[in-house]
């Protein structure tokens, strides 16, 4: 049995060949799987795939278009890959700009008690190039109005649109990771968007292995 994972840097998925949605903090220390992509995967597989490339492959697995565009917005950072006409474009990874930005989200959702499929996307938005300088605006605009629920949207809001633009202002995109389970995230977008869910990477790592098989004949 061939096992797969994508460890995040918060959250971690393993498929054994069932599917485990784990708290990173919480894996055992000495797992070993067999394809792995993520933080640190380097020392917790047999072999580790850089996650443009799982991403990649995940969405050519997944995605019937030859046009597409597939975004995923992990808890620290934002990747995509473009392609056209089935053949590789651009892709693009922020690490720093996009810090913590999901992970960020995470954290109010608990801190505040909302639950951001229950939001409506405002009317308008703070600028947030990073997760952790946009939170400062949150606690000025409560400290203003008192309304939780409207800081946390406009911060989600000004997210959306930080990933929008850095994607280059997209008709369409496919979106890969936990926000596709964000309603709020999903439609503060100003364009359509597809979730995929969050096994896009996992898809991918799976994509290569059959690859892998069929080059050896197996």
């Amino acid at each position: 049995m061939t096992v797969f994972a994508d460890f995040g840097s918060t959250w971690s998925k393993v498929v054994d060949p069932s599917v485990k949605i784990i708290k990173t903090k919480e894996l055992p220390r000495d797992i070993i799987v067999d394809f792995a992509c993520g933080h640190n995967s380097e020392n917790k597989s047999r072999r580790c795939v850089n996650e443009l490339i799982a991403l990649s492959e995940g969405g050519l697995r997944l995605i019937d278009e030859k046009d597409f565009l597939l975004v995923d917005v992990g808890s620290r950072d934002i990747k995509y890959v473009l392609y056209e006409d089935s053949q590789f474009a651009e892709t693009g990874w922020n690490q720093e700009c996009g810090a913590s930005q999901g992970f960020a989200i995470e954290l109010l959702e608990m801190y505040y008690g909302l639950d951001c499929n229950q939001l409506d996307p405002p009317g308008e938005c703070y600028p947030v190039p990073c997760g952790l300088i946009g939170i400062s605006r949150i606690f000025d605009e409560i400290i203003k109005t008192g309304d939780e629920r409207m800081a946390v949207s406009r911060f989600i809001k000004g997210i959306a649109l930080n990933v929008y633009h850095f994607t280059g202002k997209p008709k369409k995109m496919y979106l890969s990771g936990g926000l596709c389970e964000n309603r709020l995230f999903i439609e503060s977008l100003p364009c359509e968007v597809v979730p995929l869910g969050r096994l896009v990477l996992i898809e991918g790592l799976k994509e290569i292995y059959r690859k892998d098989n069929r080059s050896q004949g197996l």
